[in-house]
């Protein structure tokens, strides 16, 4: 197991004894023994500490010794080897004999320490040499080898001692792996005692085959040794892979000296990894104990798969803290409805709409969860274990690099062809194909809602340590997919629209612009699906299971719409200048016109207790314009007429006009509001982005929105999500400050 970053290592030590007796898998091959494999080593090379890379010749303090000291032998008492790795490779000069000296220096201390197995690493770092090493050696690969032969001699030649090229995947060679010059002198000069590293075709490889290795082995003159980054996800901080270990046919031990697996930064999300990693490995070693019982014992992913989940069961049902600690679940506290406006004293205050994205470090979060602090809008449930299809749905959501489970492969297919056969969906459409595509849509939509469930029961697990290290990647697929069932909606409603259909479906980018996996490809499928500031937000520090929908809006919703938006002001200061100004008059002044002249670009979200929010549009503003002038505003002057120190009626007397420089970059116009006890402000920004998406589906290339300027949350809230100020001085109007961004 190669500890990589982020997690402490301490957790992956500590924590091995849950899988004794299920899972056998820790191994590289000692020298001595190059095909007998042995199931015991933990490589520590976390690049967060910054003595393994960047300060690589620095000592370690007493402190961090003592640390060190702690971590060997906790790993050496439970059968262990624990492999020190350091990655010198960025900045050594190979001819220098005082590198080479702080190098031996350092190593040493680590040695002192009791640790007795070392890796040099040389990966990801530039081909080219200074001046000097140029005139020392032949080639980059001679100057490497020479440091760590020397390095090898100089630690006693340990039985374990791995060395990382530069080279460590077919993909990286030049121009191939049997060719490479660098991988050749490797191979002839370095000493036979050190194991070489190598990835496979790829970084990330898909599968290893026998072949492939074999032409690796006759190169390095050694069976590699691989690192196997099958489930590695600290590349993209989106995605998490919960899938079982694939793609290598226990057939690859004879052409190896080993295996590292290089898991997912969070401890809770490798069970299922290391679990069918040691299915792997036991069912392999019946290899060479006949062919019938080869067929019975050989490897199968399912089973494996299915004998993983039984047991990760069990360990879900346990009420683990994120502090490591089995306790008492704690206590619930009392939460109030929406309609008493009172707040318990032991919540937190419900922070505003536009509220900031809250961090935090490790402590303060562990302890939040762990003392389940909510909100006045949280709902106070009892925690309870994942249920087996839970289970299989959150496998299936996040299984691996290369290939999505059965519910992510069937969110994808159903969202793509929606998006391919919207056009179907209009008066004129075909009957059956209309059906077909509101049954897809259906199965859509339920798929999204089993995504929702599945987050609140991540909430209210009673496993906190699950909670604490998936609940990031739950929550932003949560998100995303609210955005993609409202556009789904959306689309669902233009059936009697036609003039609506001037679809803007494409969406053309390098595909390196998308990670995130299943929620990076969501994010691809919307056509808002480039602009990344909108979908890739830190999760909030207090989660709630709390459900939530977003919806086209109807009429009947449109009583509690105004109702709750003559109250809907992100801050007291505003809410108080304001209110004494009849709000619902405002509110006809601001979303009366949109929602009675095109509701079609009209949002509600909504929770368990209704509706808190809504997003409202315009997709052409000059166009609205006319029809506002010739038909509304001259029924609401007669409705309401001007009176004195009647700020709010005022407004419906007076003409606001937006300069045509504003309009032809940003021709449409939003407006959006939520409930100030609205806690997860994730789910005000995936309001906004579904409006996005619906009117940059139309055709709109830039949006815009007026904000008070004492609004100072709303401000920073649209700062965030790439929205400029875009009209000074003159141009502005009376009071507002008008943002806009592009689409």
């Amino acid at each position: 197991l190669k500890y990589h970053t982020a997690v402490k290592p301490f957790l992956f030590i500590n924590r091995l004894k849950f899988i004794e007796g299920q899972i056998i898998h820790f191994f590289p091959l000692q020298r001595n023994r190059p095909f007998m494999w042995s199931l015991n080593t933990y490589l520590y090379g976390p690049k967060d500490d910054l003595k393994h890379r960047l300060l690589w010749r620095e000592v370690y303090s007493a402190e961090e010794e003592a640390q060190l000291t702690a971590l060997v032998c906790e790993a050496e008492s439970r059968g262990l080897t624990f492999v020190y790795a350091l990655s010198p490779g960025q900045d050594i000069v190979f001819s220098s004999s005082c590198d080479l000296t702080l190098l031996k220096r350092k190593l040493s201390q680590v040695s002192d320490l009791g640790c007795q197995a070392f890796a040099l690493l040389f990966d990801d770092i530039d081909h080219s040499m200074c001046q000097s090493d140029t005139e020392a050696f032949s080639s980059f690969a001679h100057a490497q080898v020479t440091v760590a032969n020397e390095i090898f001699r100089f630690l006693g030649e340990p039985p374990v001692f791995l060395f990382c090229p530069t080279e460590y995947c077919s993909s990286l060679c030049t121009p191939s792996v049997s060719k490479s010059a660098y991988l050749l002198t490797i191979g002839e000069d370095l000493l036979p005692g050190i194991s070489v590293i190598w990835t496979g075709n790829k970084v990330i490889s898909r599968e290893l085959s026998p072949e492939s290795l074999a032409e690796v082995q006759s190169v390095l003159r050694r069976p590699p040794l691989i690192w196997d980054n099958l489930h590695a996800n600290d590349y993209d901080s989106r995605r998490v892979f919960l899938g079982p270990f694939k793609g290598r046919p226990p057939g690859l031990r004879a052409h190896l000296r080993g295996l590292l697996l290089n898991p997912n930064c969070e401890f809770e999300a490798n069970f299922i990894p290391l679990h069918t990693l040691g299915s792997w490995y036991k069912e392999g070693k019946e290899e060479g104990k006949g062919e019938s019982r080869m067929e019975d014992r050989a490897y199968s992913v399912d089973r494996a798969l299915s004998s993983a989940l039984q047991d990760w069961m069990k360990e879900l049902s346990l009420p683990l803290q994120p502090d490591n600690q089995r306790g008492a679940q704690p206590k619930c506290p009392i939460t109030s409805s929406r309609s008493t406006g009172a707040l318990a004293s032991d919540e937190i205050p419900a922070d505003p709409l536009m509220g900031q994205d809250l961090k935090a470090g490790e402590d303060q979060v562990s302890r939040s969860f762990s003392h389940e602090k909510t909100s006045r809008r949280g709902l106070c449930s009892g925690r309870v274990p994942l249920s087996e299809v839970q289970v299989q749905l959150l496998v299936g959501l996040y299984y691996l690099p290369h290939e999505h489970g059965p519910p992510a492969q069937n969110l994808l297919q159903d969202l793509t062809w929606l998006k391919a056969n919207c056009h179907c969906v209009s008066v004129n459409g075909n009957g059956k194909k209309v059906e077909e595509w509101r049954d897809r849509a259906g199965r859509f939509l339920a798929a999204c809602d089993d995504v929702a469930l599945l987050h609140g029961a991540v909430v209210n697990s009673i496993n906190r340590a699950v909670l604490y290290d998936l609940y990031p990647y739950i929550w932003d697929l949560r998100n995303t997919l609210l955005v993609a069932k409202a556009f789904i909606c959306w689309l669902g409603e233009r059936d009697s629209r036609d003039d609506l259909i001037s679809m803007i479906l494409s969406c053309h980018a390098e595909p390196w612009v998308f990670k995130g996996g299943l929620s990076g490809e969501v994010q691809m499928l919307l056509p808002v699906g480039t602009s990344t500031e909108l979908f890739s937000h830190p999760p909030p520090l207090f989660p709630t299971s709390r459900l939530y929908n977003i919806r086209p809006f109807q009429q009947k919703d449109k009583e509690v719409v105004l109702k709750c938006n003559s109250l809907m002001f992100c801050s007291p200061e505003v809410y108080e200048k304001y209110q004494p100004l009849s709000g619902v008059c405002l509110c006809f002044r601001c979303l009366g016109a949109s929602l009675a002249l095109c509701p079609e670009y009209s949002l509600v979200l909504e929770d368990e207790l209704g509706v808190c929010g809504c997003a409202v549009g315009i997709l052409d503003v000059r166009s609205f314009a006319k029809r506002y002038q010739a038909t509304w505003l001259p029924a609401m002057r007669d409705k309401y007429p001007s009176r004195p120190h009647g700020e709010a009626l005022v407004y419906f007397h007076e003409e606001q006009d937006y300069p045509d420089s504003l309009l032809y970059h940003f021709p449409s116009r939003l407006r959006l509001e939520a409930l100030p006890e609205l806690v997860d402000c994730s789910v005000s920004r995936s309001l906004l982005t579904a409006l996005l998406t619906a009117l940059k589906a139309n055709g709109s290339q830039g949006v815009f929105c007026e904000v008070q300027p004492i609004d100072g949350l709303r401000m920073e809230f649209l700062t965030k999500l790439g929205f400029l100020e875009i009209l000074r001085g003159e141009a502005r109007p009376r009071e507002g400050v008008v943002l806009g961004r592009l689409l």
